[in-house]
């Protein structure tokens, strides 16, 4: 089980995308964050009880842009969100974890944004760290969710500084560039895994 992480709009869903592609497992626990807050489950009625209805759409589905904007100016609310979500994504993802390895699954990346910030790298094999620059991480926050500079600082500010992820890194990609300039480290670092599982 190695961990994959990195900062907001460091690249880590773009590496893990990679990573698939040269035949990777990858359980993505953003993923699986989306499917606890799906309507119907209990996740989204805690969010609700404690956020108010205001976070849901018409659709009655969570908008996570508005509850973003609220979790990310108020630690308080942000550490009630992960009290609710953390546990059901880390059960959700163990569970996912037990099914690879019945298949006989030897490798698997953990995809989570928050691995070390809840402390749960520590529980696993090896952690990878994407990296980009303060400059790119804000171009691509700024243009993935339609916000300006200052909301994007307040956004980076909210995380655990890259370097203090690096310090704990057994790998490192570097994810500034055009994929072209990614891609090969993946596939490097996907045969150093390989070879570190098999002994070699």
């Amino acid at each position: 089980m190695i961990g994959l992480t990195g900062g907001v709009a460091s690249g880590k869903s773009t590496v893990a995308a990679m990573l698939r592609d040269v035949g990777a497992e990858v359980v993505d626990a953003d993923r699986i964050a989306r499917e606890i807050v799906e309507p119907g489950q209990p996740a989204l009625r805690e969010i609700v009880e404690f956020f108010g209805s205001e976070v849901l759409g018409p659709d009655g589905r969570l908008d996570r842009k508005r509850l973003a904007n609220r979790v990310f100016a108020d630690a308080s609310a942000r550490r009630r969100l992960e009290q609710i979500t953390h546990p059901r994504i880390t059960a959700e993802s163990e569970r996912r974890f037990e099914a690879l390895r019945a298949r006989g699954v030897g490798i698997a990346i953990y995809e989570a944004a928050l691995l070390v910030e809840t402390g749960r790298h520590q529980k696993l094999d090896g952690l990878i760290v994407v990296v980009a620059s303060e400059a790119e991480q804000l171009r691509r926050l700024m243009a993935r969710e339609g916000i300006d500079a200052e909301e994007a600082r307040r956004r980076l500010a909210a995380q655990l500084p890259t370097e203090a992820k690096v310090a704990l890194a057994d790998h490192v990609i570097r994810c500034d560039g055009p994929p072209d300039q990614v891609r090969p480290q993946v596939t490097e670092l996907w045969r150093t895994l390989i070879a570190s599982a098999a002994g070699t």
